[in-house]
């Protein structure tokens, strides 16, 4: 992402076109990313119950649904997100290059 806003600064692209382009999905995709990233951590750091002989049975199904909820979650934002970049982000693009071409 910074290397588009980067290239769009050198092109002396217009900041509210790059914004009106990036912001729709990234509404859903940047939460999906982080909720993705938490699980990824969460996953090893909670799990060494695993590696240890003690077994909390109650908490790991409960910890299991906790991921499995946020895992779910992740995805459809990132489904979201995918379904407004190619719907969306398009016709927002199109339009605004039809509004430019009678510069």
């Amino acid at each position: 992402m910074s290397l588009i806003i980067r290239d769009s600064f050198l092109a002396e692209t217009d900041p509210s076109l790059v914004l009106s382009l990036i912001v729709p999905h990234g509404i859903f995709e940047i939460p999906a990313i982080i909720i993705a990233g938490v699980v990824g951590f969460k996953i090893p750091y909670e799990d060494r119950s695993l590696f240890s002989r003690q077994k909390r049975a109650n908490s790991d199904e409960r910890r299991h649904k906790e991921y499995l909820t946020l895992a779910s979650i992740s995805i459809i934002l990132i489904v979201i997100a995918a379904w407004i970049k190619a719907n969306v982000t398009l016709k927002i693009a199109k339009a605004m290059l039809n509004s430019t071409k009678g510069i």
